[in-house]
């Protein structure tokens, strides 16, 4: 486990933040719904970001519930980057794939990072999203980080309805939580295969 950039406690200072123009590109990226037998979903509370510094993506109490997600490699598929990012995240292997959604969906950084942070080049995230029937124990499953490289991405998770993450997830990734609410619906609901 890699110690997590902590963020600051204070916004930054005049003229140190630079603009989030809108020519700047947007990151791969992969984002995943975790599915447990009952049809609920995994959910990871993240650390607290009220000013989005150094990191862009603001996380405020009560909109700080998250999905997991990350960057896509060059040259991985999306199965493969969301089973990586799945192990990174919570240390769940005992995944069964169950669809991907075949468009991109972007979403904007609420602000622009610092410029030490690895999102400063990017304007936002484009993403697919993959889901996954849960088929393993809970033993399996940690956000502490300390099977990986990465810092922890969470402080706490719970099993959660995945039509609630539009209502508690962070702000500016609410509208793409109502899109993967409605592409996954079946799945969250129960068992059943449909296709996306």
């Amino acid at each position: 486990m890699s110690p997590r950039p902590p963020a600051s406690k204070v916004p930054p200072a005049p003229g140190e933040r630079e603009p989030l123009a809108t020519d700047l590109p947007y990151r791969p990226n992969v984002g995943i719904c975790l599915i447990d037998g009952r049809g609920l979903v995994f959910a990871g509370r993240a650390f607290p970001n009220p000013h989005g510094w150094p990191d862009p993506e603001i996380v405020v109490d009560g909109a700080d519930w998250m999905l997991p997600q990350g960057g896509i490699d060059p040259g991985e598929d999306v199965e493969t980057a969301a089973r990586r990012e799945l192990y990174e995240e919570t240390g769940v292997v005992s995944a069964e794939l169950l669809a991907v959604t075949g468009d991109w969906w972007a979403y904007d950084f609420p602000a622009r990072a610092a410029r030490s942070h690895k999102l400063h080049p990017f304007r936002g995230q484009r993403q697919r999203w993959a889901a996954f029937r849960f088929t393993g124990s809970e033993a399996e499953i940690t956000v502490a980080a300390e099977h990986t490289h990465e810092p922890a991405e969470f402080s706490e998770w719970a099993w959660r309805p995945l039509a609630d993450m539009p209502a508690i997830g962070p702000h500016h990734r609410r509208p793409t939580y109502a899109r993967v609410a409605e592409a996954f619906a079946a799945f969250a609901a129960g068992p059943a295969t449909v296709a996306v």
